[in-house]
């Protein structure tokens, strides 16, 4: 299981929000994203960036997974998971009451 984020997501947007009205004032998104994360407390620099990504994959401006189709694919991966770990009990329990089947009576 995944641990909880250390930044709330008020924040998380905010952040994405302040970089994009203030890339202008910068030289470089870069330069912005640095300013934004210093003045917010968001260490390191680079996960606002990431959160900016995806906000961009998000709002179709950028090619890419949304997030809901993430969050669908990781529900999906741990039902496969799941169903793997049930079929293989079923596996191992059929073949435990095969066995016992062609066990001699003692009868």
């Amino acid at each position: 299981m995944a641990r909880p984020s250390k930044y709330p997501t008020e924040l998380r947007e905010r952040a994405v929000r302040l970089v994009i009205e203030v890339r202008g004032d910068h030289p470089s998104e870069s330069a912005a994203i640095k300013s934004v994360a210093s003045k917010l407390g968001i260490t390191p620099a680079e996960q606002l960036r990431k959160w900016l990504r995806q906000a961009e994959i998000d709002g179709g401006a950028r090619p890419g997974k949304t997030t809901e189709e993430l969050a669908e694919i990781k529900a999906l991966k741990a039902e496969v998971a799941e169903l793997r770990r049930a079929n293989a009990i079923l596996k191992s329990s059929a073949a435990f009451f095969a066995a016992e089947l062609d066990r001699p009576s003692k009868f």
